[in-house]
Order: structure tokens, then C-alpha cells, then sequence
């Protein structure tokens, strides 16, 4: 049995180093923390006990809902709406605002998240996660409207995922540093495994989805050329290209061993600035790449530094180790 650092412990140590904490933000995180439990066990049966396959509704983006992706919404919900640490929650299965119901107390939390990132992969046994970022509500113990959740990611107070693979991992910021902790389901604990996770600043791995290919923009269609023209060509060097189409298993790759992610903008849908959504999944992986000494851009500006203007607006994403971002981004510069 794992004797270290338990991830309640951690928050409590993290906690006595803030002036005037109240508690409230460690309890949220807590509730936050069983809400994971519960996902990763309902994930981890599967099949077992029918939470697999598709079901006929799509969510706001227009994409068909797996029945866990309304099973793991639901528990987002309902572990976090009652303890009175949130003005407002607001998950990209839903499209709009929930509303905390009138017979809990509010708080001075928001809550964002993607209950079931790459749910796409849950019928293939594939590795899936939790995105979630917190953000101060502008006005505490008032209920949130849309316009209070649409703050720029360097606002976050804290972002994290979780990880459903060969162990449950849950990765957090809160905004000094990155730090990995891996459940022990034996003591229904997370211990503090991976800690101060940094991202190296070279690579030679990039992700991309390369079905995408005749869509890209120049910019990325010369990276990736050349990243594929290996030792003879400039770059130098041989790249490996990876893809498994859930974003937590991406960055938790590229925070382990270093790497390049890209969802970059294209043509195939003129209609959409990019594919991943910036409150749910771009600004909490921004910041927590960039506590870890990475890099996160749209290939034109940084991510955390952009101002939402909806709750489900999509941007291009090129995250991971630094020197390849900017890279990536010189090239979009060099584009004009």
C-alpha cells in the first residue's frame, strides 16, 4: 500500500500558503475529487452494467452523445451543485448556463468542464478523461450568467484533468506548477506520484490528425512536411507522429515525455475557427502546459490570453513543448 502524499493533504499544505484562505476552494476541489471517483468507476465497468454505446440526442455542438457522456455530466452536476462553493456551473454537454437550484446556498466558485473527453473512444476501450477549470465568480454568492463565465484563461484559479487508462490519474495547476496523482483504489485515495510535472522544451513527437491534411493552412502543412522529411530534411531529425483522438491522453503524453499537439485551424468547416472548445477543453490545458513549462497558441495569439465570447466558442489549438510551438507560430508569422 502507497504510504505518500494524499491529494487532500497536498490542497491542505497548498492552502496554508494563501492569505485569508477560507477553506471554500479546498472543499470544492474535494467534491471535485469524488466527482472523479465516480466517473472513473462507472468508466471502468463498462459494458458491465450498459453504460456503452450512442444514444440518439447530439449535444449543443452538433455531436452524437455516448450514453456515459450523459452519465458523467450528470455526476459533474450533482456532486458539485449542493455544498455552496459555486455561483454557476457550465459543461460542454450542455447549452447553457446551470443554474445552482434555488435550495442550495451560492458561492464564489464557477465551474467549467468536459465531463468525457474523447467519448468517441469508450466502445474501444481507449483511454478517456475530465477537463475542468475553476474561475472566481465576478460577483460571489449571486447566481452566474453566461456573461460571468466568459473571462480570458489567465483568470483560472485552478484547471486539472483526469485520466481513465491502465491506472485514474487526476493532473492538477493551481497556478504554480503541475502535479500528477494516481488513485489507489485500494484506500479510495489519489497519492501525489508525478510531482512537478515539466514538459521538455524539444521534441521529436508531434500529434496531429493527418486525415485533415488537404485542409490545413500552409503553416502547418510545412511543419508537418517537414517534420516527416526526418534527418535529411531541415529539421535535422526524425519525428514519430502520434493521434488517439482524446485530448487528455495527448497532453498527458506530451506532460510525461514531451511532445507537440495540434487541432489547428482549417478549411473543412470555414464556419468554425477550430475544433476544440476554449472554456472547456484549450484554457484549462493551456494553463496547465504552460505551468509546466510549456506552450499554447492558436498558431496567431496566445490561448490563455484570449477574451470568450460564448460559452461554446471553438479555437485552434497547438499546445506542447515550447521550442516546437514557436516553431509552429513562426511559421504563421512568417505566413502574415
Amino acid at each position: 500500500m502507497h504510504t505518500g502524499t494524499t491529494l487532500t493533504q497536498f490542497i491542505i499544505e497548498e492552502q496554508r500558503h494563501i492569505a485569508g484562505a477560507t477553506g471554500d476552494f479546498t472543499a470544492l476541489l474535494n467534491d471535485l475529487v469524488t466527482a472523479i471517483k465516480v466517473i472513473s468507476n462507472a468508466v471502468n465497468k463498462g459494458a458491465l452494467v450498459g453504460t456503452m454505446g450512442a444514444l440518439e440526442s447530439q449535444n449543443v455542438q452538433g455531436e452524437t452523445q455516448k450514453k456515459l457522456d450523459v452519465i458523467t455530466n450528470d455526476i459533474m452536476i450533482r456532486t458539485n451543485e449542493w455544498a455552496g462553493h459555486l455561483a454557476g456551473m457550465a459543461s460542454e454537454e450542455m447549452d447553457e448556463v446551470y443554474p445552482i437550484p434555488s435550495r442550495y446556498p451560492l458561492g464564489k466558485y464557477l465551474l467549467v468542464f468536459d465531463p468525457l473527453d474523447g467519448s468517441s473512444n469508450v466502445d474501444i476501450n481507449i483511454s478517456v478523461g475530465t477537463i475542468f477549470s475553476i474561475l472566481r465568480a465576478p460577483v460571489p454568492n449571486r447566481a452566474a450568467g453566461e456573461k460571468d463565465f466568459l473571462q480570458p484563461g489567465t483568470r483560472q484559479v485552478c484547471a486539472g484533468y483526469a485520466l481513465y487508462g491502465s491506472s485514474t490519474m487526476l493532473v492538477l495547476t493551481m497556478g504554480h506548477g503541475v502535479n500528477g496523482f494516481t488513485l489507489d483504489r485500494e484506500v479510495g485515495e489519489f497519492i501525489l506520484t508525478h510531482r512537478d510535472m515539466k514538459i521538455p522544451a524539444d521534441t521529436k513527437e508531434f500529434a496531429i490528425n493527418a486525415s485533415n491534411r488537404r485542409f490545413w493552412e500552409p503553416p502547418v502543412a510545412r511543419y508537418v512536411e517537414e517534420c516527416l522529411a526526418g534527418k535529411e530534411g531541415p529539421r535535422g531529425k526524425d519525428f514519430n507522429m502520434r493521434w488517439v483522438a482524446s485530448m487528455v491522453a495527448e497532453v498527458h503524453r506530451i506532460l510525461t515525455r514531451g511532445g507537440v499537439f495540434m487541432y489547428p485551424r482549417d478549411t473543412k468547416d470555414p464556419s468554425k475557427a477550430g475544433k476544440l472548445r476554449l472554456l472547456y477543453e484549450a484554457n484549462p490545458m493551456s494553463m496547465i502546459v504552460e505551468q509546466a513549462g510549456g506552450a499554447s497558441s492558436t498558431g496567431y495569439e496566445r490561448i490563455l490570453d484570449m477574451q470568450p465570447e460564448s460559452l461554446h466558442q471553438r479555437v485552434p489549438v497547438i499546445l506542447g513543448s515550447k521550442n516546437e510551438v514557436e516553431t509552429v507560430v513562426s511559421y504563421h508569422r512568417a505566413e502574415g
